[in-house]
């Protein structure tokens, strides 16, 4: 049986709310799509704002396509990504990438899969998991795929919306039979899902000023306990 969010949940409203109020994202930052590859491998449990240092360096090297990485040597991939933490394990998990983007043709091979054959051989890749794959899929190949992080759940649970511990695929499934399958849409979204947790709903969460505070079960049970 397909996942249940709670009765007072409404995706569509949710996305209605953040977007009239942050407005278009422009996400993914990338100049070019095999960057979006790179990138998704280095925000791996890190922030953007350290991706971004990382990204430069590779820029600036001329080292943001497959062939160029595979060819430049760990120790100074090491050097180059290291902003972005975990840069030895970062480094095989891009290496993987690059060699399962060339052994399958590269993006002239790879745009002629279904989306399902395509997720299927981005989870063989050591180091990729459903959000990596699910973040390439929708940014790279733009496929309406839904990418469900920890800002998504984060800002659903404190919603109250989510029954106890859904899993990744249980959420993603939740979206996307729920809203247009619309890769443009789904890309806004998870956007706006970020925007939001960076402005207010924090791991300290900014309640007060929160455009979702009058129906949001943390917000509603916080003001409840400070008039008691």
């Amino acid at each position: 049986m397909p996942l249940q969010l709670a009765p007072t949940s409404d995706l569509s409203g949710l996305y209605q709310q953040l977007d009239s109020a942050y407005g278009h994202q422009a996400w993914w930052p990338a100049k070019e799509r095999f960057e979006i590859l790179v990138g998704a491998v280095l925000v791996q449990n890190t922030a953007w704002i350290n991706v971004e240092p990382a990204i430069e360096n590779l820029r600036q090297r001329n080292w943001l396509e497959a062939k160029s990485l595979l060819l430049a040597g760990e120790p100074a991939l090491h050097e180059a990504i290291r902003s972005s933490g975990s840069f030895r394990v970062k480094t095989g998990r891009l290496l993987n990438l690059c060699r399962w983007f060339t052994g399958s043709g590269g993006f002239q091979r790879l745009d002629k899969q279904d989306t399902t054959a395509l997720r299927e051989s981005l989870l063989t890749v050591k180091g990729i998991g459903p959000e990596t794959a699910d973040a390439i899929l929708l940014y790279a190949f733009k496929r309406p795929v839904f990418v469900v992080d920890t800002y998504t759940r984060r800002v659903l649970s404190r919603l109250g919306w989510l029954p106890g511990r859904a899993s990744y695929e249980e959420l993603r499934a939740v979206f996307e039979l729920t809203l247009p399958a619309d890769s443009d849409l789904f890309g806004q979204y998870h956007a706006l899902f970020v925007e939001h947790a960076k402005r207010n709903c924090r791991t300290r969460p900014l309640c007060k000023d929160c455009l979702l505070n009058e129906q949001c079960e943390m917000a509603l049970r916080k003001t409840h306990d400070r008039t008691d």
